[in-house]
């Protein structure tokens, strides 16, 4: 199959132009400028004319919720949300149940993405407190890393205690693997949730941000770069939400930091108007948080945009602080959100396209994937400059709710292509598409 897509804005490694993509089969073959396109026969041809053409989106950070979780979300739906986000591959984290903390688990969630993915697919591997020996057991270059719950979440995979940790810490550098950590100090949020329960019993929403405190935050991100520096781990901390942890980054290749799309998103002012829908872990902060974020999105010391997607059902973000659940479906309008972003000048395209494409890629070292380059995996999204407005019958995920739903974007994902198979086009989806299993170089 020889499919060519003309006439787009190409936006790849740092450039921006008007031209042509040939893909043959399952990989890009050629880059045209425009007008420098030989001439050929092809069976498919897609007009980007006026369209912006990119990389396909690579999620380093997604909660699909299956198994154990299926009535919020599963791979099959979560996936398809995705895929109409213009994402084309994804890294599921292992706090689903059962934990993905043995070679079975792990076995059983690969097994199930071969069956129902969508689009392309892997999963961490959890940490626990007395799971290190298998850490060596999954194979290296079929998984992305470790993910390590320095902060109490959903799933309940907390590690506690500076041995436990320095030991985990330590193992990964031993084996060389990637770690992930969501840093937030436990004990510090158990005494200001104490403090704020005694006043009353399920808090009122606006202070999620008071009790997982940019101090829980700092404090256990302070740790997690101690151990790296002392074991020589390579670090990757998630979501990152204040202004003060940006400290300990841009200094170390091997230490970098992910922000989440609702962090650069949402401020604690939006709590008034959307509540607990916008209730994740860490809290989304305050506007000079936000704003301290997004600085960095171009100075260099956030290196990887995810979306932390975690759907619930909207029955259970009910509550404040204590009942309601932690965590947003947010994978389908990362890509439009980011496109606006650089809309306002918060930062280029180009840089929208690193973040989001090729530094998930180098940093978890991706084979063939996040750049269009002859030779590379035939992973695209094309995005038409057009407004829509996010409704629930457009929401894809499972759980049919968004916290953005009733905003107008001006840019849609128009076509999304996985390994040279068109998955999303105009509208239509490609529902007998499965994805493959993502390669790690070793």
């Amino acid at each position: 199959m020889r499919l060519i897509i003309r006439g787009g804005t190409i936006i790849n490694e740092g450039m921006s132009f008007l031209g042509d993509v040939l893909i043959e089969d399952q990989r890009i073959t050629a880059l045209y400028k425009a007008g420098e396109t030989p001439r050929g026969i092809y069976d498919n041809t897609i007009d980007a004319s006026g369209c912006l053409v990119m990389p396909g989106i690579i999620d380093t950070h997604v909660h699909f919720r299956e198994p154990g979780f299926t009535q919020k979300g599963d791979i099959e739906s979560e996936s398809r949300a995705a895929a109409f986000g213009g994402v084309t591959s994804y890294m599921e984290m292992p706090n689903t149940q059962p934990q993905t903390i043995t070679l079975e688990t792990w076995e059983s969630k690969m097994a199930l993405a071969a069956e129902k993915s969508h689009i392309n697919y892997s999963f961490f591997y959890g940490a626990s407190s007395d799971n290190m020996a298998s850490f060596s057991q999954v194979p290296r270059n079929a998984f992305p890393g470790i993910k390590l719950f320095m902060g109490a979440s959903t799933g309940n995979m907390l590690v506690e205690g500076k041995d436990k940790l320095a030991a985990i810490f330590k193992t990964c550098a031993d084996l060389n693997l990637p770690l992930v950590t969501h840093c937030e100090d436990t004990q510090l949020i158990a005494k200001n949730l104490a403090q704020e329960k005694a006043k009353q019993g399920d808090p009122d929403i606006r202070l999620h941000p008071i009790i997982r405190s940019e101090e829980a935050c700092y404090q256990s991100t302070s740790v997690a770069v101690a151990l790296a520096k002392q074991y020589g781990t390579n670090l990757h901390v998630a979501h990152l939400t204040t202004a003060r942890e940006l400290e300990f980054f841009g200094h170390d290749e091997h230490i970098t930091a992910e922000a989440v799309v609702a962090h650069l998103y949402f401020t604690d002012a939006d709590y008034a108007t959307l509540g607990a829908r916008i209730k994740c872990n860490p809290a989304i902060k305050t506007e000079q948080d936000r704003q301290a974020l997004r600085n960095a999105l171009t100075d260099r010391r956030i290196t990887t945009v995810g979306t932390d997607h975690a759907p619930h059902l909207l029955s259970e973000k009910q509550g404040g602080c204590v009942k309601a659940a932690s965590g947003m479906p947010m994978i389908q309008f990362s890509l439009p959100l980011m496109l606006e972003l650089a809309e306002q000048g918060v930062l280029p395209y180009e840089r929208v396209v690193e973040l989001m494409c090729h530094q998930p890629a180098q940093r978890f070292h991706l084979c063939k994937r996040g750049f269009l380059r002859p030779g590379y995996f035939a992973d695209l999204t094309i995005v038409r400059k057009a407004p829509f407005q996010v409704t629930t019958q457009c929401i894809q995920s499972k759980c049919k709710w968004s916290p953005l739903q009733g905003h107008v974007f001006n840019h849609q994902v128009m076509t999304t292509i996985c390994n040279g198979t068109i998955v999303l086009h105009d509208g239509q989806f490609n529902t007998s598409y499965r994805g493959a299993a993502l390669q790690f170089e070793t």
